[in-house]
Parts: structure tokens; sequence; C-alpha cells
């Protein structure tokens, strides 16, 4: 509540009582309230859904008529993973705004997979394969994900040779049973990741890596400024995660996409393209393409 006071130039105790004579003119509750916590209510939840929608398709309404006159304004609500926003959107965000300066971003950087809908989100940038899910998705970019580690830790442990060879080494993966599914010259492989290190989180992972701690399977977009100097390398250049995978602009089906969510998903795709620039200068090291298959229409260890 004070949080919306000071977006609405109002007092905490004047929200309070807004909110107070809208739950007696709907004549229902809409938070649960204590001394210490403030939560909605399942009614208040319902509501808030429907009412978000409703404004979408205000906003949506106005930007269409905006963009019949060339205009590309008003605030684009987006949510993207949190190393991906910190290294691939943010970094753009002049030069976006520079050119059009009528938009504000307003940006949830999240690993979590956001209900855009329901959270009242413009667009999410996703990374993963195209799918079905009843929304618009545009690729930006391939997401190509390699094994590496540092010189250091290869030089002390031994290169892997072969894909068997990955059982005798430190692999560092997300979670306590995680299992890397790798296209290779043989066609599908799984590979079970295995580390004296267990954590939730990607960014974690990828500094263990970096550290010396064992093998990882990361993003180009993620390690290309370590592969370039040299502070990461490859290992099993053949082995990589399935070309299916990508990096998606994905937002609710429209009729009329409005011009704030266009130009932003031009921009995107124009900055990134097919060549993204984080693999402009490590090309040689990612190996050859990979032809893949599929072993009697199932992954094959």
């Amino acid at each position: 509540m004070s949080a919306a006071g000071r977006d609405m130039g109002l007092s905490p105790a004047v929200v309070s009582k807004r909110i107070s004579g809208m739950e007696e003119s709907l004549g229902a509750r809409l938070f649960q309230r204590t001394t210490r916590h403030l939560q909605l209510t399942e009614a208040g939840a319902g509501f808030y859904d429907r009412v978000v929608n409703i404004l979408a398709s205000i906003e949506e309404a106005e930007t269409y008529l905006a963009q019949g006159n060339g205009q590309a304004r008003g605030v684009l609500r987006l949510t993207a993973p949190n190393a991906f926003s910190r290294m691939h959107l943010a970094p753009h965000f002049t030069a976006f705004l520079n050119k059009y300066p009528d938009i504000t971003l307003d940006l949830f950087a999240s690993d979590a997979m956001v209900d855009i809908v329901s959270e009242g989100m413009d667009l999410a940038i996703r990374i993963s394969e195209a799918e079905d899910s009843g929304l618009t998705a545009h690729k930006l970019a391939p997401c190509t994900r390699v094994l590496c580690a540092t010189p250091e830790y290869l030089a002390k442990n031994g290169e892997p040779q072969v894909i068997e060879d990955l059982s005798k080494h430190k692999c560092i993966a997300i979670g306590s049973n995680s299992t890397w599914r790798l296209e290779g010259p043989e066609g599908p492989v799984l590979v079970r990741a295995v580390a004296n290190v267990r954590t939730n989180s990607s960014e974690v992972v990828r500094e263990c890596v970096v550290a010396g701690l064992g093998i990882g399977l990361r993003s180009t977009w993620d390690v290309y400024k370590e592969l370039k100097s040299g502070a990461l390398k490859v290992v099993l250049p053949r082995y990589k995660v399935s070309s299916r995978l990508g990096i998606y602009a994905v937002h609710q089906r429209q009729e009329h996409i409005p011009a704030k969510l266009r130009v932003f998903i031009e921009f995107l795709t124009n900055l990134y393209g097919a060549s993204p620039y984080w693999e402009a200068d490590i090309q040689p090291s990612l190996g050859e393409n990979v032809n893949l298959r599929v072993v009697n229409g199932a992954l094959a260890r």
C-alpha cells in the first residue's frame, strides 16, 4: 500500500481507505489483513486478474489507434531470465529508448516461468524449444549450449576425448539429479551430471565452472567472453544441446500487435539474428555442426 501510495501521490492511509470502500461497494473482501501481512483473498486474486485484462484491452485499443499514426508509446511490461536480462537486454536499452523515447520499459527479471497472461505482461523472453502453448513465439536467435571447463581444470584432470569420459569428471548442473540431453555424431545421448556442488541457480553453476570446479553445460550467450579470452575451453565440441533450442519473444495472440511490442521485437531480432553477436569471435571453438538423428525414435545412451 505504501508503494501504491507513492506511485499515486497518496498516503498509505488514503489507499487503505479507498480499498476498504471498494470492498464495501463490491460486497467482497479483497485482502486478508494481519498486523504483519497483507495477502489477496481468492476473490481478490480473481478480481485482479480480470481488471488487469480489461486494462490491457483498453491499452491495446489505444495503441492500435496510435500505431495508425506511426507512434510507439506506452509502458512495455516484459519478463526475461536474470542473467540474459543483465547481459543482453539492459546494455541495449539506451539504444532502444533513444529511438523510441515515448516507450517505458518495465522489466521483471526472473528465472521462473512467468504466466504473462495472469501477470499482465506484454512479452516474455524465453530460452526453450518452440512449443504450442497458445501464445505467439518469435525466434530471436539460436541458443547454442556447449560443454566447457577451465584450462586449469582440464590440465589437472585430463580432457575428455569421448562422451564416456564425462563419467570420470565433475559435471556441474542445476539440481542434485540432473541429466544432460545432448546430440552427438551417434545421435541423442544422456549424460548424468554429478559433482560435489549442488545448486538451484544457473548463475552459481556458471561461476563454479569459471572457478575451475568442473565441466558445465553452458549457453554461448552466457560464457562467450570467457570462451573468447581463453578462460574457458569447449570440450567434446561435437556434442551440443538440441538445435531446436532457441531464444524466443513470446506474447499473447492478438489481432493487432501494439506498436510498442512490435518495435521491441523488431529491435531484438535485428540485434541478435541467426548469427548472434556473442558467437562472432568464438565459432572456431564450437566445432563442426552435428547431424541430428534419433535412435529408434527415442534418446539413446
